[in-house]
Protein backbone atom coordinates (compact mmCIF):
# COMPACT_ATOMS: atom_id res chain seq x y z
CA UNK A 1 0.00 0.00 0.00
CA UNK A 2 1.13 3.52 -0.78
CA UNK A 3 1.78 6.08 1.96
CA UNK A 4 -0.89 8.77 1.58
CA UNK A 5 -0.09 12.38 2.48
CA UNK A 6 -2.87 14.98 2.62
CA UNK A 7 -1.99 18.67 2.40
CA UNK A 8 -4.72 20.58 4.23
CA UNK A 9 -5.58 23.95 5.73
CA UNK A 10 -9.03 25.52 5.67
CA UNK A 11 -7.47 28.94 5.12
CA UNK A 12 -7.27 29.78 1.42
CA UNK A 13 -4.22 31.12 -0.41
CA UNK A 14 -1.87 29.35 1.98
CA UNK A 15 0.24 27.51 -0.58
CA UNK A 16 -1.37 24.07 -0.38
CA UNK A 17 -1.13 23.47 -4.12
CA UNK A 18 2.47 24.72 -4.25
CA UNK A 19 3.33 22.32 -1.42
CA UNK A 20 1.43 19.39 -2.93
CA UNK A 21 2.88 19.73 -6.44
CA UNK A 22 6.45 20.27 -5.27
CA UNK A 23 6.29 17.44 -2.76
CA UNK A 24 4.82 15.07 -5.34
CA UNK A 25 7.45 16.09 -7.89
CA UNK A 26 10.34 15.57 -5.49
CA UNK A 27 9.01 12.26 -4.16
CA UNK A 28 8.42 11.22 -7.76
CA UNK A 29 12.16 11.33 -8.36
CA UNK A 30 12.65 8.77 -5.59
CA UNK A 31 9.71 6.41 -6.21
CA UNK A 32 6.46 6.18 -8.14
CA UNK A 33 4.18 8.93 -6.83
CA UNK A 34 0.58 9.90 -7.60
CA UNK A 35 -0.82 13.39 -7.09
CA UNK A 36 -4.57 13.70 -6.48
CA UNK A 37 -6.17 17.12 -6.87
CA UNK A 38 -9.23 17.25 -4.59
CA UNK A 39 -9.69 21.02 -4.87
CA UNK A 40 -12.42 22.10 -7.34
CA UNK A 41 -10.27 25.15 -8.20
CA UNK A 42 -7.80 22.73 -9.79
CA UNK A 43 -4.55 24.64 -9.27
CA UNK A 44 -2.50 21.45 -9.02
CA UNK A 45 -4.20 20.08 -12.14
CA UNK A 46 -3.30 23.30 -13.96
CA UNK A 47 0.36 23.06 -12.91
CA UNK A 48 0.46 19.46 -14.15
CA UNK A 49 -1.30 20.56 -17.37
CA UNK A 50 -3.89 17.84 -16.81
CA UNK A 51 -7.03 17.49 -18.91
CA UNK A 52 -10.50 17.92 -17.43
CA UNK A 53 -12.75 17.90 -20.50
CA UNK A 54 -13.18 14.50 -22.15
CA UNK A 55 -11.12 12.84 -19.42
CA UNK A 56 -11.94 10.89 -16.26
CA UNK A 57 -11.35 12.99 -13.14
CA UNK A 58 -11.61 12.61 -9.38
CA UNK A 59 -15.30 13.46 -9.72
CA UNK A 60 -15.86 10.33 -11.84
CA UNK A 61 -13.94 8.15 -9.37
CA UNK A 62 -16.05 9.35 -6.45
CA UNK A 63 -19.45 9.51 -8.13
CA UNK A 64 -19.49 6.78 -10.79
CA UNK A 65 -22.15 4.24 -9.77
CA UNK A 66 -20.04 1.47 -11.30
CA UNK A 67 -17.06 2.57 -9.17
CA UNK A 68 -14.62 3.65 -11.87
CA UNK A 69 -11.16 2.27 -10.93
CA UNK A 70 -8.85 5.11 -9.99
CA UNK A 71 -6.27 3.72 -12.39
CA UNK A 72 -8.54 4.75 -15.26
CA UNK A 73 -8.50 8.36 -14.08
CA UNK A 74 -4.70 8.66 -13.82
CA UNK A 75 -3.13 10.99 -16.36
CA UNK A 76 0.56 10.54 -17.17
CA UNK A 77 1.89 14.07 -17.72
CA UNK A 78 5.41 15.43 -18.21
CA UNK A 79 5.34 16.50 -14.56
CA UNK A 80 4.16 13.15 -13.22
CA UNK A 81 1.01 11.10 -12.62
CA UNK A 82 -2.14 12.88 -11.49
CA UNK A 83 -5.84 12.33 -10.91
CA UNK A 84 -7.18 15.70 -11.97
CA UNK A 85 -9.69 17.85 -10.16
CA UNK A 86 -13.00 18.91 -11.68
CA UNK A 87 -15.28 21.90 -10.99
CA UNK A 88 -18.02 19.28 -10.65
CA UNK A 89 -16.51 18.28 -7.28
CA UNK A 90 -18.66 21.07 -5.85
CA UNK A 91 -21.66 19.12 -7.11
CA UNK A 92 -20.20 15.90 -5.69
CA UNK A 93 -20.28 17.40 -2.19
CA UNK A 94 -24.07 17.65 -2.41
CA UNK A 95 -24.47 14.22 -4.03
CA UNK A 96 -22.41 12.44 -1.36
CA UNK A 97 -23.90 14.34 1.58
CA UNK A 98 -26.21 12.05 3.56
CA UNK A 99 -24.71 8.90 2.03
CA UNK A 100 -22.90 6.93 4.77
CA UNK A 101 -20.66 5.22 2.21
CA UNK A 102 -20.00 8.61 0.63
CA UNK A 103 -17.27 9.25 3.20
CA UNK A 104 -15.28 6.22 2.03
CA UNK A 105 -15.27 6.63 -1.76
CA UNK A 106 -11.65 7.74 -1.99
CA UNK A 107 -10.41 5.17 0.52
CA UNK A 108 -12.14 2.41 -1.44
CA UNK A 109 -10.64 3.72 -4.69
CA UNK A 110 -7.10 3.84 -3.31
CA UNK A 111 -7.35 0.28 -2.00
CA UNK A 112 -7.39 -0.82 -5.62
CA UNK A 113 -4.33 1.27 -6.52
CA UNK A 114 -1.17 -0.64 -7.36
CA UNK A 115 2.41 0.30 -8.17
CA UNK A 116 2.70 3.57 -6.23
CA UNK A 117 4.82 4.17 -3.14
CA UNK A 118 3.45 7.64 -2.37
CA UNK A 119 0.17 9.48 -2.90
CA UNK A 120 -0.06 13.24 -2.29
CA UNK A 121 -3.52 14.84 -2.06
CA UNK A 122 -4.17 18.55 -2.52
CA UNK A 123 -7.36 19.74 -0.80
CA UNK A 124 -9.74 22.68 -0.88
CA UNK A 125 -9.83 25.30 1.93
CA UNK A 126 -13.03 23.93 3.44
CA UNK A 127 -14.27 21.30 5.87
CA UNK A 128 -16.59 19.26 3.67
CA UNK A 129 -17.25 15.65 2.70
CA UNK A 130 -14.47 15.73 0.10
CA UNK A 131 -11.95 16.61 2.82
CA UNK A 132 -13.39 13.86 5.03
CA UNK A 133 -12.82 11.43 2.15
CA UNK A 134 -9.20 12.56 1.93
CA UNK A 135 -8.60 12.26 5.69
CA UNK A 136 -10.22 8.83 5.89
CA UNK A 137 -7.96 7.64 3.06
CA UNK A 138 -4.79 9.25 4.48
CA UNK A 139 -1.88 8.20 6.62
CA UNK A 140 -0.50 11.65 7.44
CA UNK A 141 -1.65 15.26 7.23
CA UNK A 142 0.69 18.13 6.37
CA UNK A 143 -0.60 21.56 7.42
CA UNK A 144 1.05 24.52 5.64
CA UNK A 145 0.95 27.80 7.60
CA UNK A 146 2.27 31.32 7.05
CA UNK A 147 3.87 33.48 9.73
CA UNK A 148 1.29 36.27 9.72
CA UNK A 149 -1.29 37.61 12.14
CA UNK A 150 -3.93 35.17 10.83
CA UNK A 151 -1.64 32.13 10.65
CA UNK A 152 -3.51 30.03 13.20
CA UNK A 153 -6.99 31.07 12.15
CA UNK A 154 -9.11 27.95 11.72
CA UNK A 155 -6.31 25.56 12.73
CA UNK A 156 -8.17 24.40 15.86
CA UNK A 157 -11.24 23.53 13.80
CA UNK A 158 -9.13 21.57 11.33
CA UNK A 159 -7.43 19.80 14.25
CA UNK A 160 -10.81 18.86 15.75
CA UNK A 161 -11.88 17.45 12.37
CA UNK A 162 -8.69 15.40 12.03
CA UNK A 163 -9.07 14.04 15.56
CA UNK A 164 -12.74 13.17 14.95
CA UNK A 165 -11.77 11.20 11.85
CA UNK A 166 -8.98 9.50 13.79
CA UNK A 167 -11.37 8.43 16.55
CA UNK A 168 -14.17 7.19 14.34
CA UNK A 169 -12.97 6.32 10.84
CA UNK A 170 -9.18 6.15 10.55
CA UNK A 171 -7.26 5.23 13.70
CA UNK A 172 -3.95 5.30 11.81
CA UNK A 173 -4.29 8.96 10.81
CA UNK A 174 -1.70 11.35 12.22
CA UNK A 175 -0.56 14.93 11.72
CA UNK A 176 2.93 14.83 10.21
CA UNK A 177 3.46 18.44 11.23
CA UNK A 178 2.91 22.10 10.51
CA UNK A 179 4.99 23.48 7.64
CA UNK A 180 5.99 27.14 7.63
CA UNK A 181 5.72 28.47 4.07
CA UNK A 182 6.48 31.84 2.42
CA UNK A 183 8.81 32.59 5.29
CA UNK A 184 11.39 35.40 5.34
CA UNK A 185 12.04 35.65 9.09
CA UNK A 186 13.13 39.26 8.85
CA UNK A 187 10.38 40.85 10.96
CA UNK A 188 9.70 40.54 14.67
CA UNK A 189 6.10 39.57 13.83
CA UNK A 190 7.27 36.60 11.75
CA UNK A 191 9.66 35.42 14.45
CA UNK A 192 7.05 35.83 17.22
CA UNK A 193 4.40 34.09 15.12
CA UNK A 194 6.79 31.22 14.44
CA UNK A 195 7.10 30.69 18.21
CA UNK A 196 3.29 30.73 18.54
CA UNK A 197 2.96 28.18 15.73
CA UNK A 198 5.53 25.94 17.42
CA UNK A 199 3.57 26.07 20.68
CA UNK A 200 0.34 25.28 18.84
CA UNK A 201 1.97 22.31 17.11
CA UNK A 202 3.02 20.88 20.49
CA UNK A 203 -0.52 21.35 21.84
CA UNK A 204 -1.76 19.39 18.83
CA UNK A 205 0.64 16.55 19.64
CA UNK A 206 2.71 17.18 16.56
CA UNK A 207 5.62 19.42 15.51
CA UNK A 208 6.57 22.42 13.45
CA UNK A 209 8.90 21.10 10.76
CA UNK A 210 12.45 22.39 11.17
CA UNK A 211 12.55 23.11 7.46
CA UNK A 212 10.90 26.40 6.46
CA UNK A 213 9.91 27.25 2.90
CA UNK A 214 11.24 30.54 1.58
CA UNK A 215 9.50 32.34 -1.26
CA UNK A 216 10.99 33.18 -4.63
CA UNK A 217 9.66 34.50 -7.94
CA UNK A 218 10.60 31.27 -9.73
CA UNK A 219 7.66 29.54 -8.02
CA UNK A 220 5.04 31.58 -9.88
CA UNK A 221 7.06 31.41 -13.10
CA UNK A 222 7.13 27.62 -12.92
CA UNK A 223 3.36 27.46 -12.31
CA UNK A 224 2.67 29.80 -15.24
CA UNK A 225 4.85 27.62 -17.45
CA UNK A 226 3.17 24.45 -16.12
CA UNK A 227 6.45 23.11 -14.81
CA UNK A 228 7.61 21.80 -11.47
CA UNK A 229 10.30 23.72 -9.59
CA UNK A 230 12.49 20.62 -9.45
CA UNK A 231 12.74 20.86 -13.26
CA UNK A 232 12.27 24.60 -13.85
CA UNK A 233 14.53 26.09 -11.16
CA UNK A 234 16.09 23.30 -9.06
CA UNK A 235 18.59 25.67 -7.41
CA UNK A 236 16.13 28.33 -6.24
CA UNK A 237 15.55 28.72 -2.50
CA UNK A 238 11.97 27.43 -2.57
CA UNK A 239 12.93 24.26 -4.40
CA UNK A 240 15.93 23.59 -2.16
CA UNK A 241 13.68 24.06 0.88
CA UNK A 242 11.07 21.63 -0.46
CA UNK A 243 13.81 19.08 -1.09
CA UNK A 244 14.96 19.44 2.53
CA UNK A 245 11.35 19.23 3.70
CA UNK A 246 10.75 15.99 1.79
CA UNK A 247 13.81 14.47 3.44
CA UNK A 248 12.60 15.58 6.90
CA UNK A 249 9.12 14.24 6.17
CA UNK A 250 10.42 10.78 5.24
CA UNK A 251 12.99 10.58 8.02
CA UNK A 252 12.06 7.81 10.46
Amino acid sequence: MATVFVVANQKGGIGKSTTATNLAGILGQKAKTLLIDADPQGNSSSTYDAKIDDAATLYDVMIDSEKLPISEAIQHTENGDIVASDPLLVKAEKMLDGDVEGFYRLKDALEGLEGYKYVVIDTAPSLNIILYNCLIAADKVIIPVTADAYALQGISQLYDTIMAVKRRQNKDLSIAGLLLVRYAGRSNLERDTREDIEKTAKQMGTKLFKTVIRECVKTKEAQENKRLLIDYAPKCNTCLDYIDFSKELLRK
